[in-house]
């Protein structure tokens, strides 16, 4: 399988990024490079540019196809919306991993769901 993390070396995908490598997978991470030097990332593809650079991030990924692309940085919709015009027709499924911490704090239920107030005042 191919995949391309949008990220890739924060806390929870490093832990995926790693266990793609171990399984063989070709795994490519568009990120800005401050962290490409981790060990634990040897294997790995790297694009580095900044993927909020819509036109730099559309030659870097000029040709290419993936069978999965997660992207672990979205925080607000436009972001979303660049990500379906850079990898429109170059991906067969694509994920995105949302951070629960968006979410209302204190929780008002141990339940979080899409109800859940956005309200995180820290």
């Amino acid at each position: 399988m191919k995949a391309l993390f949008i990220g890739g070396t924060g806390t929870i995908s490093m832990a995926i990024s790693k266990l793609l490598l171990e399984k063989g997978w070709e795994l490519y991470l568009i990120n800005r490079g401050n962290r490409n030097s981790d060990p634990r990332l040897k294997g790995v593809h790297f694009i580095t540019v900044d993927i909020n650079d819509e036109a730099a991030a559309s030659k870097k990924l000029e040709g290419m196809t993936f069978d999965v692309v997660c992207d672990f940085i979205g925080f607000v919709p436009q972001q979303l919306e660049r990500d379906y015009r850079l990898l429109k027709g170059k991906v067969r499924q694509f994920m995105y991993i949302s951070s629960a911490s968006a979410y209302q704090k204190p929780c008002g239920n141990y339940i979080i769901s899409e109800k859940t107030p956005l309200a995180n005042p820290y």
